[in-house]
């Protein structure tokens, strides 16, 4: 001890002021922990923000495969389609589609006279 005494007294309130500090955010950590509404709140926050990943994951899975088969059916169109147009099926049709005009416009011709 100090001869007035002043030193221990100064010291004991300094260390009950910082007992109060830490009792009080020790209290404030219990009672946020004791909250149902937070914790509720809080495990609603943590489930969203997993949703919200799985999902960016899932939108950026699916139109990765799209574009993926989209480049693939059009390779398969345009091979296809190089196909098809030398074979003698299209200019049958186109020569069957102007009988048909041929015939179609010599009947209304016909039907006038």
């Amino acid at each position: 001890m100090t001869g007035n005494g002043t030193g221990d007294v100064a010291a004991l309130r300094e260390e009950i002021r910082r007992t109060r500090v830490e009792l009080g955010e020790t209290m404030e950590l219990l009672a946020a922990r004791a909250d149902p509404k937070a914790l509720v709140r809080h495990s609603a926050e943590q489930a969203k923000a997993r949703v919200r990943e799985q999902a960016a994951l899932t939108v950026a899975r699916v139109r990765e495969r799209t574009a993926q088969r989209a480049r693939l059916v059009r390779v398969q169109a345009y091979d296809r389609g190089g196909a098809v147009g030398r074979g003698p099926l299209p200019w049958a049709a186109v020569a069957a589609g102007a009988v048909v005009t041929a015939v179609v416009l010599l009947v209304v011709r016909g039907r006038r006279r």
